[in-house]
């Protein structure tokens, strides 16, 4: 099986399904790929499906809605080409401000995805997408509007950028974390901008910025 035998969307539908597999431990629905590759019509979704099938790289079972399965071909081909393992599907799980913290809790529930080049992060374990309210991270090279890929962690090293949920105010931010005696300094990086000094037991890491994507325009 050659890469050009496939069409663009099947190659799509099939490092989707890959990856998913590789992360959840089980299939995505027909739905989850649609809304992954940018398909509304579950026909149509269906249709490239049955195409793949027919090629010999996944099997259905249709009367289970994750009922998908990849053939031995379709693993000896991803293992061959490389690049159905290059994307990364991440669920863009909300907004998160980057100036004065605003009463929101950061990551409400989507089913939002982008996909990403898999060797921009390493690994892959707890990765969310955020995007970026603000302007307080400018110095940094983080507009309103970019994509932040964070890494799930509950602990920060001073310097590291990172998602910080407010427990007593109920507000959330992005900033640099630094230690600072008895307290925790949240500081922009934007020089019209003051830090803010929280106490400790106040400040609850939601994860660690591991990568950013600009908004072009």
């Amino acid at each position: 099986m050659e890469p050009h035998s496939l069409s663009e969307r099947q190659v799509a539908i099939l490092q989707f399904v890959n990856n998913y597999i590789s992360e959840n431990g089980y299939p995505p629905t027909v739905r989850e790929i649609g809304q992954a590759v940018g398909i509304s019509s579950t026909s149509v979704v269906n249709y490239n499906l049955r195409r793949l099938e027919e090629k010999g790289l996944i099997s259905r079972s249709p009367a289970i809605s994750r009922g998908i399965r990849l053939t031995d071909e379709a693993q000896t081909y991803v293992s061959t080409h490389g690049g159905l393992s290059g994307v990364l599907p991440i669920p863009l799980a909300g907004r998160i401000v980057a100036g004065e913290p605003v009463p929101t809790y950061p990551y409400t529930g989507s089913d939002d995805v982008i996909e990403i080049p898999r060797d921009l992060v390493g690994d892959d374990a707890g990765l969310f997408a955020l995007e970026v309210v603000g302007d307080s991270m400018i110095d940094a090279m983080i507009n309103d509007g970019d994509i932040v890929i964070m890494k799930s962690q509950q602990v920060a090293e001073d310097g590291d950028m990172v998602a910080v949920w407010l427990t007593d105010r109920e507000e959330t931010t992005l900033k640099y974390f630094y230690r600072e005696g008895d307290v925790i300094r949240l500081q922009p990086a934007n020089p019209y901008m003051e830090p803010i000094y929280v106490d400790p037991a106040n400040v609850t890491i939601q994860g660690k910025v591991m990568a950013v994507l600009r908004r072009v325009g």
